[in-house]
């Protein structure tokens, strides 16, 4: 049993705030191969996520603390449409529909996501990176 709390999230952003990525992650699915791919995703500013897509699954965020930006592009790399996520706003998550290409910006450190969507793991590919 992982009891999601604010000691848990605490620690999480403060490994974050060291790493050279800006973010890290607390998988909750025992493998790469699990079919529920399920994680908390602590983001600190300047965490730099590509314009991505999954092809395979659909993903939620559901933020726990902080405030983030999801942004949506189409295939010429414009924004179609951006969704804040403000825990002090109540705005707390999304679905991410399976092929949509997205990418998200820090707004407040110590921001922390819970991420879902379904396995196995795949890393994404040139092709599911817009550029």
């Amino acid at each position: 049993m992982q009891i999601i709390h604010k000691a848990l999230l605490d620690h999480l952003s403060g490994q974050a705030r060291k790493s050279s990525r800006r973010r890290l992650n607390f998988n909750f699915h025992e493998c790469a191969e699990s079919p529920s791919q399920r994680l908390l995703n602590a983001l600190e500013p300047g965490t730099i996520l590509p314009i991505h897509r999954h092809r395979h699954t659909a993903e939620t965020y559901i933020l726990l603390r902080g405030c983030i930006r999801v942004m949506f592009y189409d295939d010429a790399k414009m924004i179609t449409d951006a969704v804040v996520l403000d825990c002090s706003k109540g705005d707390y998550g999304l679905n991410i529909p399976l092929g949509q290409w997205h990418s998200l910006e820090v707004l407040e450190p110590g921001s922390v996501i819970f991420e879902a969507k379904d396995g196995p793991y795949s890393p994404l590919t040139e092709e599911d990176i817009l550029k």
